[in-house]
């Protein structure tokens, strides 16, 4: 599940499991839901992603999650998915890290870059919400509160997230 993905075009290495703690690996759980099978539930407080499936089950996901003042919560839709995408970060960001001035056209995709393997655009109605699910090689992120905002996955999860949605899935993102 967490393999080496040496076909990927950057070559993704094997998730070191023993660093991420078990209740965060990928799995079909039970999941009982008001939403409809296809829809993304981020369950920001227990740092999980479900994807909605028939029968009162789910896949799970662990994740990171914005740290404080960093949230976002609603209902909105994956309006775009992009393999290995760049990154550009937003202004207010590089404000606050001038350092990030340097990617302000974009950093090229790969490994080190933020949005990491896989990206899915989360959008209220045509309006950009700026987050991202996202992978990430900071496996130590997995459970914690730590990002600018975006949900974090490992790139093995983002990846089977991606495979498996359509543009146009509907995503819920719940507070605490």
């Amino acid at each position: 599940m967490y393999r080496a993905m040496p076909e990927e075009p950057y070559p993704v290495p094997a998730v070191d499991i023993s660093k991420i703690d078990p209740v965060y690996y990928r799995r079909q759980v039970d999941y009982s839901s008001s939403e409809p099978a296809g829809t993304i539930v981020v369950d920001t407080p227990n740092r999980f992603l479900y994807l909605t499936m028939e029968n009162g089950k789910a896949m799970r996901y662990g994740v990171g999650i914005g740290r404080a003042g960093f949230a976002w919560g609603g209902r909105a839709r994956i309006a775009a998915k992009r393999p290995w995408p760049k990154w550009f970060p937003p202004a207010e960001m590089i404000e606050r890290e001038p350092k990030l001035e340097k990617y302000r056209g974009g950093m090229e995709p790969g490994l080190e870059n933020p949005l990491g393997a896989r990206a899915l655009y989360i959008y209220e109605g045509n309006k950009d919400t700026l987050y991202r699910l996202h992978g990430t090689s900071a496996t130590w992120s997995i459970g914690k509160a730590v990002s600018s905002g975006c949900v974090r996955m490992l790139h093995q999860d983002v990846i089977d997230l991606y495979n498996r949605v359509p543009n146009g899935t509907p995503i819920v993102v719940r507070q605490a």
